[in-house]
């Protein structure tokens, strides 16, 4: 192993032909150099998308009312009713496997009318009624002061939580909002809070452009009665929120008098399942990068196993002396493996290296352009990076790559006969 000679033939033997020594080399090079490139692209991608959910509850759900589609108990289908506060608690003492509940109630679409006012300024806004939980579930970026509380809640309070798009349109920019009062379709709120939404897209703009008050109090001040809008539920650990869905569905079928066949008039949207299929995406994603990352290296230990089999022809009378002299077999399969293992470990370090590089390269540039975007949170592709495991993996397999590219190259030396070595032109 640290025999000098042995070190000064194998690069002897590498540098006699330094065109196919590079041209080999380079596809080692290429094979792993793509395999960290991809691996850390998929890995900034995995990272803005889920960033771009913000901070989500992945165990959370999401039901609604819809028509009835089937006749029941004297009922006809294509009946229309509302989820209420009497629901809230039903599902709390019947479903043990909630955690977080959170009924939630839209007044005003932000399309309609200018529903609220300040001053000489008004804006078309959505107006939520909300619980304090709800920011638990689906939460916000706090900039100025603070979200809903308990407090708020049981004293019905007339305060309000604006998103950023609310305060560009009512308020001067250096102006501060908290504390002062905005009209909502004829009622005075004090502004309590100023947020900015952790997703991305479409979803985002629509949180920005909201207005959140305590749910009894929109339902007290506009006369809605004890109407819920839906629900945000979260299961408690351990626990599927498929399995809470289920059993919320069953008690608010009874509870309004619908068929337990009829699939179709609760509307929900179950965030666990999204979450897995995200997950399972990334996972392929993950796999096929692997799967191309494995053939360009097992292609560039082909390479190796030709640039081998020449050197072991153009040294087939060498190989003949050595063996005549009594060269033990696994000496010249030790030699011609050690040249195969260093080529490959070489090329593969260095195509390591600048494939780590490059994906540290683009990093810093995307840091320098977050520190000139507003939103650097909503960036679809973030901090890419190749986790140390998985570049020591990368590499293990390129040595063991080596090992076998040089494997029948060096059992093709030793199974010619001396006397033939010798003979050989």
């Amino acid at each position: 192993m640290f025999d000098r000679d042995r070190w000064q033939e194998i690069f002897t033997a590498l540098k006699k032909n330094k065109l196919r020594t590079v041209l080999t080399a380079f596809g080692v090079f290429w094979g792993i150099f793509v395999l960290v490139v991809m691996l850390g692209s998929g890995k900034g991608l995995e990272n803005g998308t889920r960033n771009g959910m913000g901070g989500f509850a992945t165990n959370s759900m999401f039901m609604w009312t819809q028509r009835t589609t089937l006749p029941y108990k004297g009922f006809k289908k294509g009946r229309r009713y509302n989820f209420n506060n009497t629901d809230t608690k039903a599902l709390k003492d019947n479903v043990p496997e909630i955690d977080l509940l959170a009924p939630r109630l839209q007044g005003w679409s932000g399309n309609t009318n200018n529903n609220v006012v300040r001053g000489l300024k008004t804006g078309a806004f959505s107006i939520y009624g909300d619980l304090p939980d709800y920011n638990r579930i689906d939460p916000v970026t706090i900039l100025q002061g603070r979200y809903l509380n308990e407090e708020d809640v049981a004293e019905k309070r007339k305060v309000a939580v604006i998103g950023v798009r609310v305060k560009d349109v009512l308020f001067t920019p250096k102006e501060n909002p908290i504390g002062q009062y905005i009209r909502i379709n004829g009622v005075y709120f004090q502004v309590i809070g100023l947020y900015k939404s952790q997703h991305n897209g479409g979803w985002a703009e629509e949180q920005e452009q909201s207005v959140e008050i305590p749910l009894n109090t929109l339902q007290q001040t506009y006369n809605y009665g004890d109407a819920v809008g839906w629900y945000s539920i979260t299961s408690k650990t351990g626990i599927s929120v498929s399995e809470v869905e289920d059993k919320a569905k069953v008690v608010l079928r009874q509870r309004h008098s619908i068929s337990p066949d009829d699939k179709e008039a609760i509307g929900s949207n179950n965030v666990e399942k999204q979450f897995k299929k995200m997950d399972g995406l990334f996972t392929g994603i993950r796999a096929l990068v692997w799967i191309v990352g494995i053939g360009s290296l097992l292609a560039g230990a082909i390479g190796v196993s030709n640039i081998m089999l020449f050197i072991v022809k153009e040294r087939t009378k060498e190989i003949g002396i050595q063996r005549a002299i009594g060269a033990p077999p696994w000496k010249i399969v030790s030699q011609i493996l050690m040249e195969s293992i260093v080529l490959t470990t070489l090329a593969g370090y260095c195509g390591l290296i600048c494939g780590v590089g490059l994906v540290e390269l683009i990093n810093l540039f995307l840091t320098k352009q977050a520190a000139n975007n507003p939103n650097p949170e909503r960036a679809m592709f973030l901090n890419p990076s190749v986790d140390f495991g998985v570049a020591l993996t990368a590499l293990l397999i390129l040595v063991v790559c080596g090992a076998i590219a040089g494997l029948i190259p060096a059992q093709r030396a030793v199974s010619i006969k001396p006397i033939d070595a010798l003979r050989y032109e």
